[in-house]
């Protein structure tokens, strides 16, 4: 169940990462995207994050940014820079934040008051995920691959096939079963091959499959392709739409529709369906 503490996550499916010490793209990126993603971390150089906690207190009296659709990613608890993103934070209105390299749950309390988003992207985050997720301000974890492996001492989160390698795909589907069971959201990692917009559909399209809530983008290129992935087509809502009529008129808990058995789950397949193109449907 969901912890009376944290609100579900809405925000998505498409989460766009934005540097923090580029406030000329802080609206850009708010409009291109479901949800900016203000990074103080990674996408910072460590001599330009002063300038850019003050870019974000800059840009307030601007109104570029709807805090309902901005998350800020905040550097690891336990660096001073961890610190100084607080004492930023606190000037703000922005309430959702996002957890570089979170590996614990007792890390999560220092966000008392916060919505947080637990970016497990490290070998201990990966182990204590299920933990995390429990915390109650946690609403969402996400994976973060490249960070992983260099956690574990590797070289590369894909194969030269450019799939993922088998610790990467563990570690996606344990984050992912960790948020679920926790009654968190999911949210899938970056694809960092930014031309390849093919291999994106893909993994988005997995992504969604699978059951993660949202992907996040690194380019505004991305966020049509991860929008086109979530968005059921026509014809996907038509049939699951019958399906759920059939199952209504049906009375029963088993029962044949075009020849094929169907049960509870797939009917929540087909709610889930209708779900993503905006459809209220009843429980």
């Amino acid at each position: 169940m969901l912890s009376s503490d944290a609100t579900p996550f809405t925000m998505g499916p498409a989460l766009l990462f934005c540097p923090a010490d580029r406030s000329e793209r802080f609206g850009k990126a708010a409009d291109r995207s479901d949800a900016v993603i203000l990074d103080l971390e990674d996408a910072v150089a460590p001599a330009d994050k002063p300038a850019a906690r003050e870019a974000i207190l800059h840009q307030l009296g601007t109104g570029s940014l709807d805090p309902e659709r901005t998350i800020v990613r905040v550097n690891p608890v336990g660096t001073p820079e961890f610190d100084l993103d607080l004492q930023t934070l606190a000037k703000t209105p922005y309430r959702t934040v996002m957890l570089a390299k979170a590996e614990k749950a007792e890390q999560l309390r220092s966000l008392e008051g916060y919505q947080v988003i637990a970016l497990c992207e490290t070998a201990a985050g990966i182990v204590n995920a299920p933990a995390i997720a429990a915390e109650p301000n946690v609403v969402g974890l996400m994976w973060g691959a490249e960070d992983l492996l260099a956690s574990l001492g590797g070289l590369s989160s894909r194969n030269d096939a450019g799939g993922y390698r088998a610790v990467a795909l563990h570690s996606r589907s344990a984050v992912l079963l960790a948020a679920k069971a926790a009654g968190k959201e999911a949210i899938d990692s970056v694809y960092v091959n930014i031309p390849d917009l093919d291999g994106l559909a893909a993994e988005s399209k997995d992504a969604v499959s699978s059951g993660f809530g949202a992907k996040a983008c690194i380019h505004p290129n991305q966020v049509a392709v991860v929008r086109e992935a979530y968005a059921p087509t026509d014809e996907a809502v038509a049939q699951a739409t019958e399906l759920l009529e059939a199952a209504a008129s049906a009375g029963t808990g088993v029962f044949q529709f075009k020849g094929k058995m169907i049960d509870g789950p797939i009917l929540k397949h087909a709610q889930a369906t209708l779900r993503r193109a905006g459809r209220h449907v009843s429980m």
